[in-house]
């Protein structure tokens, strides 16, 4: 089966539609899959859903289809660093889904394991626990939380061979093995593609069944915040 694409558009072609519901990996602007999501900008589609930590910035990331509004809601666990998903978000505009970064990545990881749903003590009390289900367990309470079964995963990777088998590059790997297993279609970009028997298979972080389509492409990899040291006298 070809999983080799030549662009991101092209891997995206046919899959695409108004109201998706997208994972995407990525953290900050960390390992965030910035080719397929201007793909999806230039697609047009709207009213899609996201899940994913969080926005990215105003003019890069998931930033740059709240720009254009193509995103309805979010479901993510932070908002910072994006002024316009603020400004929507308290605006009334779009909607948001909070979940702690470790309910959000159980959450992915268990629709990818064909879990529908899990209980957790994290938000007990809270207003994420807010119209979910309460159990306890030996004296405890926690809450259900639902799976997330995506209709696309978007995700980036550092290195991959044709067959999809992945490593991501140090704190880059963050939500994207849980992004991409979520997805009924899995849509990977890298920076490099080697043949088979290329990789260690001891090093793999992600297995190849996951990932349905790959592209190749170079990133721009743009920091967040840049703090430097005053050069000394």
């Amino acid at each position: 089966m070809k999983k080799v694409y030549g662009s991101a558009a092209e891997a995206l072609d046919g899959v695409m539609r108004d109201g998706m519901l997208i994972a995407a990996g990525g953290f900050g602007l960390c390992g965030i899959p910035e080719l397929l999501l201007q793909a999806i900008k230039d697609s047009g589609v709207k009213d899609l859903t996201f899940a994913s930590n969080n926005a990215g910035v105003d003019d890069f990331g998931i930033g740059i289809l709240l720009q254009t509004r193509q995103v309805k809601k979010m479901i993510s666990s932070y908002v910072g660093e994006n002024a316009e998903f603020m400004r929507q978000y308290l605006s009334g505009e779009l909607e948001l889904e909070f979940n702690p970064q470790g309910t959000l990545a159980e959450r992915m990881r268990a629709g990818g394991a064909g879990i529908p749903g899990f209980y957790t003590k994290t938000g007990v009390g809270t207003v994420i626990a807010e119209g979910k289900e309460h159990k306890d367990f030996d004296g405890q309470t926690y809450i259900l939380e639902r799976g997330i079964f995506a209709d696309l995963s978007i995700v980036k990777a550092w290195k991959a061979d044709t067959t999809g088998n992945a490593i991501f590059r140090k704190t880059a790997r963050n939500f994207n093995p849980p992004a991409a297993m979520c997805g009924k279609l899995c849509v990977m970009e890298v920076e490099e593609i080697v043949e088979p028997g290329t990789l260690d298979p001891d090093l793999i972080h992600l297995p190849g069944i996951y990932v349905h389509r790959i592209i190749q492409g170079e990133h721009e990899k743009r920091i967040e915040q840049r703090t430097v040291r005053e050069k000394a006298a």
